[in-house]
């Protein structure tokens, strides 16, 4: 297998392992899906990919839980609008990934992680306020919104920082014990 058939299957990999950690107990919001997008920017070459696994990933969770699992919770719930914000959301990580993580260091991807945090936080909660009648459509509701948001930010973050470490680290560690020598 060439390099970069091997880079595929190792992100792709990654990215599906990761993809399935929402399906296991967790809570609120420490996910891996800033996470998953941040390195599929990162580490894909080929902008199609760079976002396309990623947001396949983020579906593919999507229809498990939503779908299947959590279906008798959300009848009538509209999935369009918040969910374009979501999506538009993970395809930004991803461009932060490709633009900031041309270079990899634990410190990048930290900073990296935060500000994918905050994207994160602050398109949602954007879609949440323009989209639906929660909240006044006055600068006073968009801060209500926020505000409101503030609950599940921190677990946020800390997931985006645990699953990048996680997925960075595997990563390098792939690539490190396949190009040293058997011994």
């Amino acid at each position: 297998m060439n390099q970069k058939a091997s880079n595929l299957t190792i992100v792709a990999s990654l990215l599906l392992m990761a993809t399935l950690s929402r399906l296991i107990p967790h809570p609120y919001n420490f996910t891996a899906i800033g996470a998953m997008a941040l390195f599929g920017g990162a580490t894909l070459q080929r902008r199609g990919l760079a976002f396309g696994l990623p947001l396949a990933a983020m579906y593919l969770s999507d229809v498990l839980l939503n779908g299947l699992l959590y279906r008798a919770y959300f009848t009538g719930y509209n999935w369009l609008v918040p969910g374009l914000w979501v999506y538009g959301a993970i395809a930004c990580i991803s461009l932060l990934g490709q633009v900031f993580l041309q270079k990899i260091s634990a410190g990048r991807v930290a900073a990296v992680a935060v500000a994918s945090s905050l994207a994160f936080f602050f398109i949602t909660n954007f879609g949440v306020w323009l989209g639906s009648s929660m909240y006044p459509q006055t600068p006073q509701g968009l801060l209500a919104c926020y505000v409101a948001g503030l609950e599940f930010l921190g677990n946020a973050l800390a997931g985006d920082l645990f699953y990048s470490a996680l997925l960075f680290g595997v990563y390098a560690f792939s690539f490190k014990a396949a190009t040293e020598p058997v011994r």
